[in-house]
């Protein structure tokens, strides 16, 4: 179960975490899950390319360990890179000392201060320790939309209503750069793309 636009007042009960942006401009933030993966990054990063937009890739560390190049590439392209776990280990399953020591080891390949919990799901003593007990602080990035590129269940037109019903100026979107997601993101993400810019948005990274 899970919710294509994220309910009002759950971003209430979290309002230190990142949702949406600004509602005033007209731009929309991708973002990618899971990665860098080298069958899908390769495509969303040409797909970007063609349309001159730009994204955040939330990476898993052991992913940027197998396959550095790909990381470097979605840098140099002007990407911005965010931490999503070494393990893509679920918050709510994981004692916090564990979960952080994951995140860390994570940042020794992911350089940035954005982070995004697997599934969503980080506990609140998680999320402090991120955010009020560092030198370096974390910015927890959530989002207001999400594809369900990773449901099996649906097909690529559904993940594509998905997006369109419910994305506004300023809105995250998540996509996942993962073998998994790579039927329906192969068939929404360009057609996202081609409809919003001819609707004259623009794609910026977080």
């Amino acid at each position: 179960m899970y919710l294509a636009k994220t309910y009002w007042w759950l971003k209430a009960l979290y309002p230190t975490f990142i949702w949406n942006k600004s509602r005033e401009e007209k731009v929309i933030y991708l973002s990618f899950d899971d990665g860098p993966n080298p069958t899908v990054t390769p495509f969303v990063l040409d797909l970007l390319k063609q349309y001159k937009a730009k994204a955040t890739f939330f990476c898993i560390g052991k992913n940027v360990v197998h396959f550095p190049a790909l990381y470097h590439q979605i840098i140099n392209e002007g990407h911005s890179v965010g931490n999503h776990t070494q393990h893509h280990l679920n918050g709510w399953q994981t004692k916090t000392e564990k979960y952080i020591h994951n995140i860390q080891t994570a940042a020794l390949q992911i350089q940035s201060n954005l982070f995004r919990p697997p599934y969503g799901r980080i506990k609140r003593a998680q999320a402090n320790k991120l955010t009020k007990n560092s030198s370096n602080p974390f910015q927890i990035i959530m989002w207001d939309v999400l594809s369900g590129d990773f449901d099996t269940n649906i097909s690529g037109e559904q993940c594509f209503i998905n997006v369109t019903n419910n994305t506004e100026n300023g809105s995250i979107i998540v996509f996942h750069d993962s073998d998994k997601a790579w039927e329906r993101l192969s068939y929404t993400l360009p057609k996202i793309l081609e409809l919003y810019s001819k609707q004259g948005f623009e794609f910026k990274a977080l």
